[in-house]
């Protein structure tokens, strides 16, 4: 029978994952005659999720706020799954999103398995092919594909994925990815820095190199690579300005101030909530990161990226030439960076390359993909297919 109102429960508990659902969830309460949106996040990061929060806002229906310090794998896994059967049974949705690829994503699709209620996975289809490259992410999508029953796939690659792993055709739907939606909302071209020295470079007339680093298997010897890379290449250009968001792990920061520290030429900073940053992107020369979303919201902004990882999850930025995966081995990455800093033809090749990844629309497409699926529109989703710029 075909119901007038479906309950969709959007459930997730990272900054990324916040940035991502956050236009999905804007556009579910946009069809508030059809759809009752019910929002439940997990903290597993608290602080960084509030801001984006905040930012958006979006205010929870259901909090577990389950972050405590020292926490793994085992902790948060086995929390959203305690604190969620009690979120479902009161809430009784229709179906849960979750997205990508965080331990909440796997133990929130676990959890509405276990209660029996439907799973849409948006950001699906993402493989490195490696179960432990990155880690836990990889086996949380896989295992997460395995239990959804709709997915909102970003690209034809992603697709093409779950195809290869025996999901439906008729069950993915080709969206593009919601961060691009949300950076065309966040990016200003008037944005000011409420950081003094975010707001006093100058953007104009300096090479600004934005880095980011955080892999878990990039701590230690390969994260020191990196930053000598970024000592040789302030060394050779007087007018290189970096500026590097330093992750909140210890052991990050700790390689850092003994790389970085004191660099006039360096500028560490912690990290910045999503609007600064996606704005920081925007104004950069060049960015160095092991970040997956950045690897997506850097080529909408016409920005090259140098991953500094030896795999990807996200090869149509490869294949279009808009990312390079680099390593973590300083000779590679200063002669990577060093190129695009002195070559405008290299430069303009990576940055006005075909941008795979998204149009802003993606919400769109998801929301109208869950009333076709219940039967509440006739209209199919269109399919997104990426356009040069």
């Amino acid at each position: 029978m075909t119901k007038d109102k479906i309950k969709i429960m959007t459930i997730f508990g990272t900054r990324p994952e916040a940035i991502k659902m956050a236009p999905v969830v804007l556009e579910l309460f946009k069809h508030s005659d059809k759809i009752k949106p019910i929002v439940a996040v997990t903290a597993q990061h608290r602080e960084m999720l509030d801001q984006v929060l905040n930012l958006f806002a979006i205010k929870p229906d259901y909090d577990l706020n389950i972050m405590s310090e020292g926490q793994t794998l085992f902790d948060i896994t086995s929390r959203v799954l305690d604190g969620l059967k009690k979120v479902l049974d009161d809430a009784k949705p229709d179906m849960v999103l979750v997205h990508g690829d965080t331990t909440t994503t796997f133990a929130g699709a676990l959890a509405a398995y276990y209660s029996q209620i439907a799973v849409g996975h948006v950001e699906a289809g993402l493989r490195t092919g490696n179960k432990f490259s990155p880690y836990p992410e990889e086996m949380n999508r896989k295992l997460t594909a395995a239990l959804a029953d709709l997915h909102f796939a970003p690209t034809v690659v992603a697709r093409g994925n779950l195809l290869h792993e025996g999901i439906e055709a008729e069950k993915i739907f080709v969206t593009g990815n919601t961060v691009i939606d949300a950076l065309h909302q966040t990016v200003k071209s008037t944005f000011k820095f409420s950081d003094e020295l975010l707001e006093n470079i100058d953007y104009r007339n300096k090479k600004i190199i934005l880095v980011t680093t955080h892999r878990r298997e990039n701590l230690g010897e390969p994260m020191r690579q990196v930053y000598k890379a970024l000592k040789k290449l302030i060394a050779d250009f007087p007018d290189l300005e970096i500026i590097f968001p330093v992750h909140k792990n210890p052991k990050v920061r700790e390689i850092v101030n003994e790389e970085l520290g004191n660099l006039p030429q360096v500028h560490l900073t912690d990290p910045l909530d999503y609007e600064p940053f996606a704005n920081l992107m925007n104004r950069a020369t060049l960015i160095l990161t092991d970040s997956g979303g950045v690897q997506e919201e850097a080529p909408s902004l016409g920005k090259p990226v140098l991953v500094l990882r030896d795999t990807t999850e996200r090869p149509e930025a490869v294949a279009a030439g808009t990312v390079k995966l680099v390593g973590t081995n300083m000779e590679d990455i200063y002669r990577e960076s060093r190129l695009l800093l002195t070559n405008h033809h290299e430069y303009a090749r990576m940055a006005e390359a075909c941008n795979p990844y998204g149009d802003g629309l993606a919400s769109k497409r998801i929301v109208q993909a869950l009333l076709k699926f219940y039967k509440l529109s006739d209209k199919e989703p269109d399919f997104f297919r990426a356009e040069r710029k």
